[in-house]
């Protein structure tokens, strides 16, 4: 039964990889220790697949209420995005006080976009691995925001903006001039370089190992839940209703990452263009 359960979990646990095999050819790895040998220039193709096309529904949803909007009474969808695009806009006024026309557009996508991704933790974890497999593939995981990959891309690509705009707004010199001599005395400035570089490279990993984090526990906790299903009639029900009762807690776990993600995106994005102290 121990063993069963280790590979249940390592099996739900493991990506759909696409990369080159040992004997040198390319394809999608069979067992966990292939994927884990194919190096960098693999690709977790069901990762990089529910992401875009996550990214594609919410552009087709967004376009859609734009295209029907109206001025008199909204549909569902109209009020819905409304509600969404206010809320952000709110946000985004109360964190930053620059003038980027930039930010709350790019605040709304990664709300949606990541809330989209996390909630495909709802679905059953066996629907989709158990139809992947009666299609012939090994493994398939349908919640991107528990592959580090696409949560340290997005936080990568976040970090990038941060450091364009800071060199935008201050200038080179005064980008540097933050990083050298402050908080302490210019005379301490390999001491001020160190702490204001390690809180520099800790935005990227707060952004991106936050939400990896809570989203693979997450995870984690309904693949348990799972195994309980074929532990006996007591354990079955046992476990339905703790499914239940962890999938109706994790819709806020799953909102509130997605929120916490846009926020420190513009607090970080806002810190970027203060040049009041330079």
């Amino acid at each position: 039964m121990a063993a069963s359960a280790e590979e249940y979990i390592a099996h739900h646990l493991t990506n759909l990889t696409y990369g080159q095999l040992p004997d040198g050819s390319w394809g999608f790895a069979q067992t966990a220790e292939q994927a884990a040998g194919m190096g960098f220039w693999s690709v977790n193709v069901d990762s990089m697949g529910w992401a875009i096309g996550l990214g594609l529904v919410f552009a087709f949803l967004f376009r859609r209420a734009a295209v029907i909007a109206t001025s008199g009474v909204p549909g569902g969808l109209q009020n819905f995005v409304e509600m969404i695009i206010e809320f952000i806009e709110e946000t985004t006024d109360s964190v930053f006080n620059h003038k980027n026309e930039l930010i709350a557009p790019l605040a709304l996508t990664i709300f949606v976009w990541v809330f989209l991704m996390n909630l495909m933790d709802l679905v059953p974890v066996d629907w989709i691995p158990e139809l992947a497999m009666l299609l012939g593939l090994p493994y398939f995981k349908i919640v991107p925001t528990t592959d580090p990959n696409i949560t340290m891309a997005m936080a990568l690509t976040v970090f990038a903006m941060i450091i364009f705009y800071s060199i935008k707004c201050k200038g080179g010199w005064g980008f540097l001039k933050e990083l050298l001599f402050h908080p302490f005395p210019a005379w301490l400035a390999p001491v001020n370089f160190l702490l204001e570089g390690v809180t520099l490279i800790a935005k990227p990993l707060s952004l991106g190992l936050r939400l990896f984090g809570n989203m693979y526990a997450g995870e984690m906790i309904f693949i348990l839940i799972a195994l309980m299903f074929g532990a006996g009639v007591g354990f079955f029900i046992f476990g339905g209703v703790l499914q239940w009762v962890w999938a109706v807690f994790h819709v806020l776990i799953i909102s509130l990452q997605a929120f916490i993600f846009a926020v420190l995106t513009i607090v970080y994005l806002a810190q970027a263009h203060d040049v009041d102290e330079h």
